[in-house]
């Protein structure tokens, strides 16, 4: 399946003028692709990676068309995703600290959903910190309370 998920999202970026080539991994759960280029790198990640989200998006419904038992796909460019990722990672830590240090709520910026898995994710463990997702009105996007977990 990954190599097909490879052909597919060559043919997508061959269509739409990219020269690139992409490195295939098994991950657990699903396949992971990297585009390598050298050229417009930034065109292919997109506003907040949202162009690397609409690939991902189109290679997984080519995909489940095909086979509805399809792995999923996860795309990214030049490790985009893993730098995001880290990063997103460096600031759930950086807030739960301040929680830590003054006792205060704190509201992380409006996020996507993988993106909020992935600051729950990084603070599950913590036995100080509780995490909450809460609406943000005029936002189809939730933002992330970061509090002090209660004893009692």
């Amino acid at each position: 399946m990954s190599a097909q998920a490879k052909t597919i999202l060559e043919d997508i970026l061959k269509s739409l003028g990219f020269n690139a080539t992409v490195e295939t991994q098994d991950i657990d759960g699903g396949v992971y692709l990297n585009v390598n280029t050298t050229e417009d790198t930034g065109r292919l990640i997109g506003r907040q990676g949202q162009t690397l989200a609409d690939l991902q998006y189109l290679v997984n419904r080519v995909l489940f068309n095909k086979d509805q038992n399809a792995p999923k796909i996860s795309v990214d460019v030049g490790g985009y995703r893993s730098q995001a990722r880290d990063a997103l990672v460096k600031k759930a830590h950086e807030a739960a600290e301040k929680v830590r240090r003054f006792g205060d709520i704190v509201e992380l910026e409006p996020m996507g959903s993988s993106d909020r898995w992935i600051v729950h994710n990084a603070l599950k463990d913590d036995p100080d910190i509780q995490t909450l997702s809460v609406e943000v009105e005029g936002t189809s996007k939730k933002a992330i309370l970061l509090k002090p977990k209660s004893n009692a």
